[in-house]
């Protein structure tokens, strides 16, 4: 009996130490949905030490929990920690943070910071709908069929052959869509991206528009391709050239 009782014992401790482990790693999630309280604005060298940090030695977590971590111990605040590790764990593990919030009623948007990015450091995020988050520089999810079959994009295309859609600027302090109201009652988010004649910091050329489209209770629908005129400077005629002006008269009696 005091065998099996030491057995018992034992698989309870392990149970209960597997379960405590699992507890701490389990995906944390925010409160009942996205909010302003989850904005941070952190001083720029807040990055820099925690870089420093985990490059010296993250132990055996990862890069970017060791970074989540240093955020969490120079002053993210919890409702803003609670968020970037959620978003973490529910956007191909990338470490955000929420730097501006806008309400728009059923779906919302968000202005997220990625410190760890190479390039495009801020992204546009609809949040709060059905799913809970949409990446709008998800380039997957444009209409590039429709973008492709309209004639305004094919005279740009005829005029610059490689250009393509690119992720658009979501920095600085106005970088919310436009909201319009469908027929139906739900929204449309209407978002603007670069064409871009080649590589990222190559000419651009004109912008995109696509249309993210939410039923009134805000389920996702679809992406819409909206037809957006090219330039006016690409369209433009040429400007012809002045005749060559006749010489003054005393130049010519001159002769």
């Amino acid at each position: 009996m005091k065998v099996a009782f030491t057995a018992i014992m034992s698989a309870c401790f392990f149970l209960t130490g597997h379960l405590n482990a699992e507890a701490q790693t389990a995906p944390t999630t925010p409160s009942a949905e996205i909010t302003a309280a989850a904005v941070w604005q952190p001083p720029q060298e807040i990055f820099a030490k925690a870089s420093k940090v985990c490059q010296i030695g993250a132990g055996p977590e990862s890069f970017s929990a060791c970074y989540m971590n240093q955020l969490t111990a120079q002053g993210e605040p919890p409702e803003a920690a609670r968020f970037t590790r959620w978003l973490y764990d529910h956007f191909d593990q990338n470490v955000g943070i929420m730097t501006a919030f806008k309400s728009y009623g059923t779906v919302d948007a968000a202005q997220v910071l990625f410190p760890l990015r190479a390039n495009d450091n801020y992204g546009l995020l609809l949040v709060n709908g059905e799913p809970s988050i949409l990446d709008v520089d998800d380039l997957q999810k444009l209409d590039r069929k429709g973008m492709d079959a309209n004639p305004m994009f094919q005279s740009i295309k005829r005029k610059f052959p490689k250009t393509d859609l690119w992720p658009g600027d979501r920095s600085g302090n106005a970088p919310w869509p436009r909201v319009d109201n469908l027929p139906s009652g739900g929204k449309r988010f209407v978002v603007s991206y670069p064409l871009i004649n080649g590589c990222h910091a190559c000419q651009s050329v004109g912008l995109a528009r696509f249309g993210w489209d939410f039923d009134a209770k805000g389920k996702f629908l679809q992406v819409v391709y909206i037809p957006t005129p090219p330039p006016p400077k690409l369209t433009r005629p040429a400007r012809p050239q002045p005749p060559e002006s006749s010489p003054p008269m005393s130049q010519q009696n001159a002769r």
